[in-house]
């Protein structure tokens, strides 16, 4: 009888030792399909109680000729932005979260990689899977923690600046460039 109940109490101390590590997740830790407390299976309606301590708005863009986006913007209780997310259907509080734009610096990789880090940052770290040339950014993708970082064209040479059509690659941008925009995309894994 002893050796019954020794075991169960120990089952019961397992149990709560796993559960009180599993809430000292970093709420800012980006891991794939994971951003703090937020997974790519979370749906819109669920925002609400998992940024409980946070403020949630949520936004509509565009005109009657575009398809409006809606935009989901996380903020701290004191008014600092985190988090701007996008949803499959804006319609749907069932649908799950196709992208997140992080704004906050506190937001890490397990490499130490942020929206204050620069292009040597992400090239040290991870393999760069493409970079499209936009008007105004080369949008660097890297698909193993799926994401997608904007750097301005004005951190390149002069040849790149005012064209779409040359091919940029990870040599044609400084170490030095910092990231202007820092998203994860979910929208492959729906």
């Amino acid at each position: 009888m002893k050796k019954v109940f020794f075991k169960v109490v120990l089952f019961v101390l397992l149990v709560l030792t796993s559960c009180q590590k599993e809430e000292k997740q970093d709420p800012f830790k980006i891991s794939t399909n994971r951003i703090g407390a937020l997974t790519n299976e979370i749906k819109v309606r669920q925002l609400d109680s998992l940024f409980a301590n946070d403020s949630i708005s949520k936004t509509r863009t565009g005109d009657q000729f575009l398809k409006n986006i809606k935009e989901i913007e996380v903020y701290e209780k004191g008014g600092a932005k985190l988090l701007i997310l996008e949803a499959y259907d804006e319609t749907d509080p069932n649908s799950k979260i196709a992208s997140i734009q992080i704004i906050d610096p506190r937001y890490k990789t397990d490499l130490g990689l942020s929206t204050e880090s620069l292009f040597k940052d992400i090239t040290d770290h991870y393999t760069v899977s493409k970079i499209n040339n936009t008007l105004s950014t080369a949008v660097v993708f890297v698909d193993s923690i799926q994401a997608y970082f904007a750097i301005d064209k004005k951190e390149l040479s002069q040849e790149f600046q005012h064209s779409t059509d040359i091919k940029i690659t990870t040599k044609d941008i400084p170490n030095s460039a910092k990231i202007k925009h820092f998203w994860i995309d979910w929208s492959t894994h729906k």
